[in-house]
């Protein structure tokens, strides 16, 4: 598996879902169609972009004269960036000022942002006047892979991540790489985890490509759009299949179980980006694995140092304040599993490996068996 040589032209994936079909647009400088697109899709449509004060600064005026030179109409609704606007707060922002701009059910909503802004103007499109369709332009690396393709909107609750929401379809991504290049490094390396993790799960030789190309793929070369257009291509297969993860989808979870409570026990903070709380999390699955005699120990030790080679935390001692909040607890972090929503009838499902490129759905997993692991690990020096 080789990356083009060149930036090649836009890229577009199809998330095969029948009558909510959409398309995925990737590539440099696509954030400039998004005006002709929304018109030759819905002519006569208001937008409305709900972004946060940091992507404004750099991409709010583009979008609105991609529009306006469509001739598509628009308001703007700007929120605080980070985890703290996805709240029962944040979601009531938007929705108010959505209602105050007369967006109408035959109108869109544009999501212009990373995963918070995705799931918040999400979440309030799929209420707003019972159901209000919407278009993903995700400025950040994690959104473009991962959290704007699939339909998942929804809000933080106090007692645990996503836990309030609901299935939405976007009908459109729009992913313009080239928007990436104003991204702080950290906030890249937290997206980079995702693009790892479809590897991890499903494609061992994706992960194999990434070991020897990821260089390329931060300094904004040709395996950036290879990599973006391969994740979304794994991720468009299992949604379509599964489209409200009663299934295979939960496997997009890898890491997730650990990494929710990790987030949740540092507050939804910038302690923890998201993409960090996966990276801890699915080396702490790829080392429960081989505890368990699923893979062997120098396939966890892959894992991990892939993801330490791109200065991404890999242990419990790598989150800031690690001795703080219930972090060096197994009891309080198996207590924020549990509200996991894998969880069925108190049972803990997590996503396990057979092998680096092969992951698997274990459920009933024996909470001790979780306990004794995480004290292990919490005592690491």
């Amino acid at each position: 598996m080789t990356a083009p040589l060149k930036h090649s032209d836009p890229i577009t994936v199809d998330v095969a879902l029948g009558e909510r079909a959409y398309d995925i647009v990737i590539g440099r400088d696509v954030l400039q169609t998004l005006g002709p697109r929304i018109a030759a899709m819905r002519p006569g449509v208001r937008t409305a972009i709900v972004t946060d004060r940091t992507v404004a600064k750099h991409w709010l005026e583009a979008t609105e004269a991609s529009l306006a030179q469509a001739g598509v109409p628009t308001s703007r609704v700007i929120v605080e960036e980070g985890e703290g606007s996805k709240s029962y707060a944040g979601l009531e922002k938007v929705s108010e000022a959505l209602v105050a701009a007369k967006i109408e059910r035959n109108d869109l909503v544009i999501a212009l942002g990373g995963g918070v802004v995705g799931d918040l103007a999400g979440f309030a499109a799929a209420i707003l006047r019972r159901g209000v369709d919407f278009v993903q332009v995700p400025t950040s690396l994690l959104a473009q892979v991962d959290s704007s393709v699939g339909g998942k909107t929804g809000i933080n609750s106090p007692q645990g991540k996503n836990l309030i929401g609901a299935f939405h379809q976007p009908i459109l991504v729009i992913a313009d790489t080239a928007v990436l290049d104003t991204l702080p490094p950290r906030q890249f390396r937290a997206g980079y985890a995702e693009v790892a993790k479809y590897g991890v799960l499903g494609d061992e030789a994706f992960f194999t490509w990434l070991e020897k190309n990821h260089a390329d793929i931060f300094a904004g070369g040709a395996a950036r759009e290879h990599a973006i257009a391969t994740s979304c291509r794994a991720k468009a297969a299992i949604v379509s299949r599964d489209e409200r993860e009663t299934g295979e989808r939960a496997l997009l979870n890898l890491g997730h179980t650990f990494g929710h409570a990790l987030e949740a026990a540092t507050g939804f903070s910038d302690r923890l980006f998201h993409g960090e709380g996966v990276s801890v999390g699915m080396v702490l699955a790829a080392e429960f694995s081989a505890q368990r005699g699923m893979i062997p120990e120098d396939a966890a030790a892959r894992v991990k140092r892939h993801l330490a080679d791109v200065g991404l935390p890999t242990r419990l001692q790598d989150i800031a304040g690690f001795a703080q909040e219930g972090l060096a607890d197994a009891d309080a972090l198996l207590a924020l599993m549990a509200q996991d929503k894998k969880v069925k009838r108190g049972k803990l499902t997590f996503i396990l490996l057979e092998a680096v490129g092969r992951a698997v759905i274990a459920k009933d997993v024996d909470p001790s068996l979780v306990r004794a692991f995480l004290q292990q690990k919490l005592s690491e020096k």
